[in-house]
């Protein structure tokens, strides 16, 4: 199947969670005791690093790599052949498409997410790189070629619903192609306890503030998600991280950060389209068929989220429409030539007027879209 239909228990399971969850942490959250670590702060000390975050940084957007990524010290060459130890997780990993924990050296395991029909093997490393280039934060993801030893024959399986079953003792040395090694970006996670990630309504109430992220930033990235269709948008698929470096302590002893960013961790579900219970991914005519504007007089973006979502048809202010514009004007044939062939997205069964989708195709319907986006005007206020 070429798209992703959500469990019933799991609509069940957001139902009784989105009415808070999209906006934040709910006000009677228990306060942990002091000193409170990042990831125990109480709702209005979160709140408060939510307000003077960043969403994007100055980045020269016309000299990126976007074929071998973000330059790293762990960083993975494009397509490398990599061979890493199967780790048995200490607990069920989640989601529902195909990944598992890898030793690559001591204290390096890494997620690597793979399989020829899983589409996020694709997406996400043309949404992250994309992300990337243009100043926003996003995890790094690396397409390799993955050999794992000792793995159990369903790594997937074997981490997730047979996690209580224990260790396999049936495990060989065994191939992942396509896949992808996951690297998070660095910095320490911000939480309230019982809540991960933040919700995008939640940047509404920090846009004016002019403390951290601008109007026209914050609108940039929600244009951006609208133009990659990043549709499962639920709290954590996203994360108020502290950058390297910038934590501290105030008079009582609680971690306090120089430097909050809003990171946007999980963008596997883009690059097609949605409806409330079933999403596509890298699915080229799916992305091509939904257009950058749902209303174009009010600038209201056209993005239907998943069930589980909490960003739909974000209306879009001419400085956050001009602020994309400018910076997607920056790359480059050569650079989105680049993009989608770091994605492998000739390799994804897909197909257009019967033959194989190709790069080119995806860097003609990625200008298309772009055009939508630099040729209009939002209303001024």
């Amino acid at each position: 199947m070429s798209s992703r239909v959500i469990p019933a228990a799991l609509i069940l399971m957001a139902a009784m969670g989105c009415a808070t969850g999209a906006h934040g942490p709910s006000i009677d959250t228990p306060v942990s005791a002091a000193p409170r670590a990042l990831n125990k702060l109480t709702v209005e000390e979160r709140r408060a690093l939510l307000a003077r975050a960043r969403v994007w940084q100055p980045i020269n957007t016309a000299r990126v790599n976007l074929l071998t990524g973000p330059r790293a010290p762990d960083a993975i060459g494009f397509d490398a052949a990599v061979t890493c130890d199967y780790e048995y997780p200490d607990e069920p990993l989640s989601g529902l498409t195909p990944k598992f924990d890898c030793k690559l050296g001591a204290k390096d395991v890494v997620k690597v997410k793979y399989g020829e029909d899983n589409g996020e093997v694709f997406a996400e490393v043309a949404a992250s790189r994309l992300f990337w280039a243009l100043g926003f934060f996003a995890d790094r993801m690396y397409p390799v070629r993955v050999t794992c030893r000792n793995c159990p024959p369903d790594p997937f399986k074997a981490s997730t619903s047979d996690w209580h079953l224990g260790k396999s003792d049936n495990v060989a040395k065994r191939v992942f192609e396509p896949a992808v090694i996951e690297r998070n970006l660095d910095g320490k996670k911000v939480e309230v306890p019982g809540y991960e990630g933040w919700g995008w309504p939640e940047l509404d109430r920090i846009a004016d503030d002019r403390q951290g992220a601008s109007r026209a930033q914050i609108d940039a990235l929600k244009l951006l998600a609208v133009f990659v269709q990043h549709v499962d948008s639920k709290p954590e698929q996203q994360a108020l991280l502290c950058a390297d470096g910038a934590t501290g302590r105030d008079s009582q002893g609680n971690a306090t950060c120089a430097t909050p960013m809003l990171v946007v961790k999980d963008l596997g579900a883009t690059f097609g389209a949605a409806n409330k219970i079933s999403y596509q991914k890298m699915k080229l005519e799916s992305w091509r068929s939904v257009s950058i504007w749902k209303d174009a007089k009010t600038c209201q973006g056209d993005l239907t989220r998943s069930f589980v979502g909490t960003l739909e048809h974000p209306h879009i202010s001419e400085a956050g429409r001009k602020f994309l514009a400018d910076r997607l004007l920056l790359l480059t044939d050569r650079q989105l030539r680049d993009l989608f062939t770091a994605a492998r997205v000739d390799q994804r069964k897909d197909n257009l007027n019967g033959r194989q989708v190709t790069v080119a195709d995806w860097v003609t319907v990625f200008k298309e879209k772009r055009a939508q986006i630099v040729q209009h005007r939002c209303p001024v206020t």
